[in-house]
């Protein structure tokens, strides 16, 4: 396979090639033919387990453009769970909604349509119809995520949807906070990203310019009720790796026998 990742994930590791590591950007792998149909493909209930693959981590450790590029890789469908909370929170801020006050978000948290793509070449998310996909990063979304994330009935509600989503896909990298503990506890690859406070802060500021170190320990103190790693899980430190070689790690944890079933469906 070109792009420096083999036929066999029992390989843990690709060859540095250079890749610099950038907000949004994808690990240089072969795209699955499975990912040349439509987003909207049905699940395979046959043939055995789907391979469902959980990516838990802190913001800023690269958990987007890692998955995005082991979905590639492997295959499989793509789900940002964080962009599910951004666009309640970016809805209920439009309409003047104060994200502090817990028993108003808990009402309102069922009253929008949410929608994700899949496809990991093409995330977007829509809120009723309308594509925010750039308004969900706001700095304004973001310093009023956590409150709303951290209401129960909002919580209750998204995992329903995404436990959904992941039950429907073949196959799926999902990624966000308690993924490998509360979302998919049944994934069979279960990851906890992770890199040191200074990488983090420099890859979240190159993604959006007014981002701050602050701005990341304040989130990282306010997730945290949501940030459990998994007993399970591996964890990856990322500091010191482009992005081809954290998908090649992860690529490498997949069981033999799941990558061949997955490749015949």
């Amino acid at each position: 396979m070109p792009n420096g990742l083999g036929d066999c994930p029992g390989h843990s590791r690709v060859p540095h090639t250079g890749t610099a590591w950038h907000p949004g950007s994808i690990a240089r792998v072969k795209i699955s033919a499975s990912l040349e149909r439509d987003a909207g493909v049905e699940s395979d209930t046959g043939g055995g387990p789907r391979l469902v693959v959980a990516v838990d981590g802190p913001s800023g450790a690269g958990k987007s453009s890692t998955s995005r590029g082991v979905a590639l890789a492997l295959g499989l469908r793509y789900l940002d769970t964080g962009a599910m909370y951004r666009a309640l929170t970016w809805w209920l801020l439009d309409r003047g909604v104060d994200t502090t006050d817990s028993a108003m978000v808990a009402g309102l948290a069922a009253e929008p349509v949410i929608e994700v793509s899949t496809d990991p070449r093409a995330p977007w998310t829509r809120v009723d119809g309308t594509d925010v996909s750039e308004a969900i990063r706001t700095r304004e979304v973001t310093g009023a995520v956590s409150a709303v994330a951290a209401v129960p009935e909002v919580r209750a509600h998204l995992i329903a949807i995404q436990r959904e989503i992941i039950a429907s896909a073949p196959g799926i990298v999902a990624e966000g906070r308690d993924i490998g503990t509360v979302v998919a506890p049944g994934a069979q690859v279960k990851v906890f990203l992770t890199a040191d406070g200074a990488a983090r802060a420099s890859r979240r500021t190159a993604e959006a310019s007014w981002s701050t170190r602050a701005d990341q320990d304040r989130r990282d103190r306010l997730d945290a009720a949501q940030s459990e790693k998994a007993a399970d899980a591996v964890v990856i430190d990322s500091t010191a790796l482009d992005l081809d070689e954290v998908v090649g790690l992860i690529v490498g944890l997949v069981p033999p026998t799941l990558w061949s079933r997955q490749k015949s469906r």
